[in-house]
């Protein structure tokens, strides 16, 4: 019988984001496969979460495609990304968390892309005089990432309603971010 890879890879992400500490044994379970047959095709933990990130990256890059982060006003385009980033949000925050993927000079490029494409949608909202300018593309960038990040958690906890997520994260991003009228 063959193993669909990306099976197994969603599960471990569905797993690893509600239990980052999760035994290869655990998610070998989780998937429907033998431990042995996990490892055919992870070496291991780190094989494993290295995949996990190819994956959580690809799923960002379709959404800022999605997104059009080029088109309209910015804050509208933020808007459209965080509801297109929702469904990857807990695999993000997982990664987020992951300090062995930001360390060293193995880091993943796509990383870099994300990054790149983040900063410029925040930087077109600067020049447009939608976004504060004391506050650097990549500082929201990051400001994002850790929003996304908690937003997933919440959700995962109960805490916050599903239905609230890009509500509330685009608000208090933007809410901080948008240039106001000085008095």
């Amino acid at each position: 019988m063959a193993v669909d890879r990306d099976h197994v890879l969603r599960t471990a992400a569905a797993l690893l984001t509600r239990r980052a500490t999760a035994t290869m044994d655990e998610v070998a379970r989780a998937a429907g496969i033998s431990r042995a047959t996990l490892h055919r095709h992870f070496a291991g933990r780190d094989a494993l979460i290295r995949a996990l990130e190819d994956l959580g990256i690809a799923e960002c890059e379709a959404a800022l495609e999605a997104a059009r982060p080029d088109e309209g006003p910015a804050a509208d385009a933020v808007r459209r990304l965080v509801r297109a980033l929702e469904p990857s949000a807990a695999l993000l925050a997982f990664l987020y968390t992951e300090n062995q993927l930001f360390e060293g000079e193995e880091q993943n490029e796509g990383w870099t892309r994300l990054d790149a494409r983040l900063a410029a949608l925040f930087r077109r909202g600067q020049d447009r005089g939608e976004f504060r300018i004391d506050l650097s593309p990549a500082w929201l960038t990051e400001a994002l990432y850790g929003l996304l990040g908690s937003g997933a958690w919440a959700v995962a906890e109960g805490r916050v309603a599903r239905n609230d997520f890009t509500y509330m994260i685009v608000e208090l991003l933007l809410g901080g971010a948008c240039r106001r009228e000085e008095p």
